[in-house]
């Protein structure tokens, strides 16, 4: 059905010099047409409304490409009688009860030869039923024959209405997650426990450190390193997601946070790779005599490389795909690949 009305919505758009829109509102199904030529005189940010739903897009951003020649569309379509038929079909990997909490709104860029996004398109959907303060919505887009939560996130919520930020176009909605099962509650309350009680005894190990920093048999800048580096990432962890409906909304500092915790996680895991080069180095060095100086020159060479690395990949992955960080657990976005910042460095380590 999605399918077939986008193909309908296709078939209105024509060519223009300046521009035009076309408003169609039947009982089930509303229709906003906007089309755009090189003489348009449109602002940047097109506002296109419907009773329950509103889309903001740059479509004279989109038309200047070269590929477009100053020619784009963009359809935008809100149903109000699909939600029941799709309330069940969630990617989740929960089991949570969850609803669908708006209308539907489809979004497609017809006869646009160019579909590349220039900026974000935000889309304000409004709640069908009254959203408990305690609940917290996810935006979610219609992918083949299920609902997925990447590609977009929430930025701003109140008691009526949801502003989705998405960097891509498709079929768009919000979820409700509500009613945890007794399972759940466990997952989340053992998942608690043992960062909070690995954080103590990652204390414990910096302290005896610092009680031994005399001592060279105790003392292991490479371990002490690791245990700054994972003690950081689990008590940012941890506070993320004990507050995160709180940062959710706050795109830019879920991202921020997400970057943060992409670094102090990579930095662990090159610093269990230095600290495994070292144990090798020592074993195979146990008759030589070891230069004190020599050894505080290496060690400041490895920090660089202990935390510089991280810092490239951090950079590198924010530079290629700055829409990559802050999804809707404020970590790295699945979408487009770019979770394997993550996981490439971590399997070449291992």
């Amino acid at each position: 059905m999605l399918n077939t009305t986008e193909k309908l919505v296709s078939a209105l758009v024509k060519i223009t010099e300046t521009s035009y829109a076309i408003n169609i509102s039947l009982p089930d199904i509303e229709i906003r047409v906007l089309a755009v030529g090189p003489n348009s005189f449109l602002g940047k940010t097109s506002v296109i409304n419907t009773a329950d739903a509103q889309m903001e897009i740059d479509l004279i951003g989109i038309s200047k490409s070269e590929m477009n020649k100053g020619h784009a569309a963009v359809s935008f379509v809100s149903y109000t009688n699909i939600p029941s038929m799709l309330n069940r079909s969630f990617n989740s990997e929960t089991n949570m009860e969850q609803t669908l909490m708006s209308t539907l709104v489809s979004a497609t860029l017809p006869k646009t030869t160019n579909k590349t996004l220039n900026k974000p398109v935000n889309f304000t959907l409004k709640h069908t039923p009254i959203l408990n303060p305690d609940h917290i919505p996810s935006c979610v887009y219609w992918k083949e024959t299920e609902w997925v939560v990447d590609g977009c996130t929430l930025i701003k919520t109140n008691s009526s209405h949801s502003v989705c930020s998405c960097d891509h176009l498709s079929t768009f909605a919000l979820i409700m997650q509500i009613n945890p099962t007794q399972s759940d509650q466990l997952i989340v309350l053992l998942n608690t426990t043992f960062v909070a009680v690995g954080l103590v005894f990652l204390s414990l190990a910096l302290l005896t450190f610092a009680i031994f920093r005399g001592n060279p048999r105790v003392t292991n800048p490479a371990l002490i390193n690791l245990c700054i580096s994972l003690l950081l990432a689990h008590l940012l962890f941890l506070l993320t997601q004990h507050f995160l409906q709180y940062i959710q909304p706050k795109q830019l500092v879920c991202a921020l946070l997400a970057g943060v915790l992409h670094f102090l996680f990579l930095s662990a895991f090159v610093w269990m790779f230095i600290e495994a080069v070292l144990l090798f180095i020592t074993v195979k060095s146990l008759s030589k005599i070891r230069s004190k100086q020599k050894e505080a020159l290496i060690m400041r060479c490895l920090i660089v490389i202990g935390y510089g690395s991280s810092l490239i990949v951090v950079g590198m992955s924010a530079a290629l795909g700055p829409n990559g960080y802050g999804s809707d657990k404020c970590w790295l976005k699945e979408d487009r690949g770019f979770i394997w910042s993550f996981l490439g460095p971590v399997y070449f380590i291992l």
